[in-house]
């Protein structure tokens, strides 16, 4: 069997490897300028969306600038009203609760004080203020006992509009013992000073008391 040496004829043969250089030579050069186009393509991509976003950014600062101080006045604004808002819930809610006074010892049953407040906070106070607080007992039992008293007493309030909603709150409200007010109110009716009438007017003339 005759054997062929590859080697042999590829030198024998050096017209059949030229034939072979120039499609590999084309080859090579297709593939750069892929490559080539390929990295302008992503380069200017890139660059076009960069070249976007910084004008987006200039005209976004553009119209920031302009419309100062708006909108952070807003922001400054509600910060400075936030305080007197939480001072004027905790007020409310002070004026609202229900405390140790206002039930009777043992059944936790609303006394008749305690009736008249429910009444007057489901139909005098505003109507986003309508919130009955009901000061936490001694144990859960007490707590809703109070709780139960209070619900059953607005059940029986002709209220217009939606009912008060109930809620349970350990900020116990200061009040001032009955007597000490009752005296307060006493002396400042005995010390009250007679009324009478302006012996002069403003301008210096007679006025309606002088002979």
């Amino acid at each position: 069997m005759k054997s062929f040496d590859y080697t042999a004829d590829w030198n024998v043969c050096p017209q059949a490897r030229r034939k072979e250089l120039p499609v590999m030579k084309i080859n090579n050069t297709l593939t750069r300028t892929v490559i080539v186009v390929v990295a302008l393509v992503t380069t200017g991509t890139s660059v076009s969306a960069d070249w976007n976003h910084f004008w987006q950014k200039m005209h976004v600062g553009y119209h920031r600038n302009n419309a100062w101080p708006a909108p952070f006045n807003e922001a400054d604004a509600m910060n400075v009203v936030a305080p007197f808002e939480m001072m004027k819930a905790n007020g409310w809610r002070m004026h609202n609760t229900i405390g140790h006074e206002s039930f009777r010892s043992g059944d936790s049953a609303l006394m008749a004080s305690g009736n008249k407040r429910v009444y007057w906070i489901a139909t005098q106070s505003p109507q986003s203020r309508r919130t009955v607080f009901v000061l936490r007992g001694g144990s859960e039992r007490e707590t809703a006992s109070r709780v139960a008293a209070v619900r059953d007493a607005i059940s029986r309030i002709d209220v217009q509009g939606p009912l008060p909603d109930v809620q349970i709150t350990e900020v116990q409200p200061h009040h001032s013992p009955g007597a000490w007010a009752t005296k307060i109110n006493r002396d400042w009716l005995q010390n009250i000073a007679a009324p009478r009438l302006p012996t002069s007017s403003a301008g210096g003339t007679p006025g309606i008391a002088s002979p």
